[in-house]
């Protein structure tokens, strides 16, 4: 899969969230080479796989949770537009 092109903006927004990430998933990365490293060449697939793919999985929802945190951040940030007068009978 190629990347994206982006922005430049979109390029610092990759930035800032691959350094929130890198510490969020780096207990995750060590499990998934742990368990590698742990298996014979001839247990790599099947049950393995499975394994693996759970690993890989809880890594992408700390991507998506990393994610949204930081955009919930940033619009904490902006100034919030004042409600609409309610006009009542």
């Amino acid at each position: 899969m190629d990347a994206p092109f982006l922005t430049p903006e979109q390029a610092a927004e990759a930035d800032r969230l691959f350094q929130a990430l890198c510490p969020a998933v780096e207990d995750e990365w060590r499990r998934l080479t742990q368990l590698l490293a742990s298996k014979p060449d001839d247990k790599l697939l099947g049950t393995t796989e499975f394994e693996v793919r759970d690993r890989v999985h809880t890594i992408g929802a700390k991507a998506i949770e990393t994610a949204l945190n930081a955009r919930k951040k940033m619009a904490s940030k902006t100034r919030a537009l004042p409600a609409p007068l309610q006009v009542i009978d």
